[in-house]
């Protein structure tokens, strides 16, 4: 199977088949670095065979920061990421550090696919994102009651929100529950950085206290917001 790119570098997140999710972190630098680097992953996906058909999609954003990527890859099973980082990975890895020395792996996560999604409406379904908001929440050891307690607590809160703060720009959220229970992955899709910005601006005082449960939620130890570009999105073509 040959490697495809997809122009609009945004995955499915509810493709069929998808039994494991996993989100890594590189540091490069600099935005220049940041360019390259990701020229590298497409030069040495798309010059090999798609590499395993455990992995059913594979997606690159940059970090508005200058400095990071964030890689997302979507997976039958951990098993089968197992299997490629036995047999596949180290390779395309140092191809890649040939193109961009110095870059820095910083974390991997392994999560499920997503426990729950919102997406605004059938508009918003449609529209390509151009910014990505990424919330990482940490709680006190593993717990996945917790978990989904958590985000159950987020959709309330959207919910107790409705008109008072709306999320112009918005296009959804997925959510997804760390298989060693102790974290959750929001990735929120945005028309632009510009709309995040302002959703995240208004008036807390405008949202009430549904909020304010969330950030306290018993076992809460956490969590950052981040804010990615969507670079590339990879797959397996005929």
């Amino acid at each position: 199977m040959n490697t495809v790119a997809h122009p609009d570098a945004r995955p499915d997140f509810h493709r069929p088949g998808v039994g494991a999710v996993l989100a890594s972190t590189w540091r490069v630098g600099t935005p220049e670095r940041q360019r390259a680097a990701v020229e590298a992953v497409r030069g040495v996906w798309q010059s090999r065979e798609w590499p395993d058909p455990g992995l059913l999609a594979y997606t690159v954003y940059t970090g508005n920061d200058g400095d990071t990527l964030l890689h997302y890859s979507q997976w039958t099973t951990e098993q089968a990421f197992e299997d490629f980082v036995r047999t596949h990975r180290d390779d395309r890895n140092a191809e890649i550090d040939a193109a961009v020395p110095g870059i820095e792996r910083v974390v991997l996560h392994r999560y499920a696919p997503p426990y729950r999604s919102a997406v605004l409406d059938d508009r918003s379904a449609r529209t390509l994102p151009g910014a990505l908001a990424v919330v990482e929440v940490d709680f006190e050891g593993p717990d996945e009651a917790r978990q989904k307690g958590w985000v159950d607590a987020v959709f309330a809160a959207m919910d107790d929100e409705e008109g008072k703060r709306p999320a112009r720009g918005g296009i959804g959220a997925h959510f997804h529950l760390s298989t060693d229970g102790t974290r959750v992955l929001n990735l929120a899709e945005w028309e632009d950085e510009r709309a995040h910005a302002e959703w995240l601006a208004a008036d807390a005082s405008e949202v009430g206290e549904a909020w304010a449960r969330v950030r306290g939620y018993p076992g809460l130890t956490g969590s950052r917001v981040r804010r990615y570009t969507p670079a590339l999105s990879l797959s397996a073509g005929a």
